[in-house]
């Protein structure tokens, strides 16, 4: 087996837990409040303008022009495209009016913070490890949601998040998984058991925190207030 085949079936509890969320079962069949919807595309949009950072940091350390070049088209498509269809949906009218300027969550900052880390500190295997699951588990996902949305489609009126859910299952998408696995293979190869353990091991915080991104946005969270802290000293 690959490299990334054998990482996926080392996070396959993390995946089950991914697989039962209650966000992403209301995601799939409509039902997710729109307001918590809302919540989630706030926090994606600041998450991929990091993710961004981390993929151009990444390109800017790959090993050759092939993945030089696709970690930087992947940051501009996180930077540019995706963020775009983001604030189209926050702006269509269709969700609930924003509340106030959005601030990164303490799982959003975390996510990011980690993959930037990764991206500019660690080795280029064990970075592009970590910035694999984005890839690879959202079309894993997306997977799962369009099906599910074609069904309520078939059943009703039209699915209100199918726009989002596309996106993440379209061919285009799925076709630079593979190239990311592709090079995250390749670096594998050429690398020790030690770095290889290392990519694992980001690979699986990485995927940790795509199941926290769902879970903390299914109950909106956010920072503490100062109120109920307790100073000490």
């Amino acid at each position: 087996m690959t490299f990334t085949d054998t990482t996926w079936q080392r996070t396959a509890d993390l995946r089950a837990a991914i697989e039962e969320s209650q966000f992403l079962a209301e995601l799939g069949d409509g039902t997710l409040d729109p307001a918590t919807f809302r919540h989630y595309l706030e926090q994606d949009a600041l998450y991929l303008a990091g993710y961004a950072r981390a993929l151009s940091l990444l390109a800017a350390r790959a090993p050759g022009a092939d993945s030089a070049g696709f970690w930087s088209s992947s940051a501009h498509g996180a930077a540019v495209v995706e963020s775009a269809l983001h604030a189209d949906l926050l702006d269509s009218g269709l969700l609930p009016p924003a509340t106030g300027t959005p601030q990164a969550s303490p799982t959003t900052l975390g996510y990011v913070s980690y993959l930037v880390a990764a991206a500019a500190t660690a080795p280029y295997p064990v970075a592009a490890a970590a910035v694999l699951p984005c890839f690879w588990i959202y079309a894993d996902a997306g997977r799962r949601l369009a099906a599910r949305a074609d069904l309520v489609a078939a059943e009703g009126p039209g699915h209100p998040y199918a726009r989002w859910v596309a996106t993440y299952d379209a061919p285009g998408f799925h076709a630079s998984v593979a190239t990311a696995r592709r090079l995250v293979d390749e670096a594998a190869a050429e690398h020790t058991e030690a770095v290889q353990e290392a990519m694992h091991e980001a690979f699986a915080v990485a995927t940790r925190y795509e199941w926290l991104f769902w879970e903390t946005a299914h109950r909106r969270e956010t920072w503490p207030s100062t109120g109920g802290l307790v100073a000490v000293g």
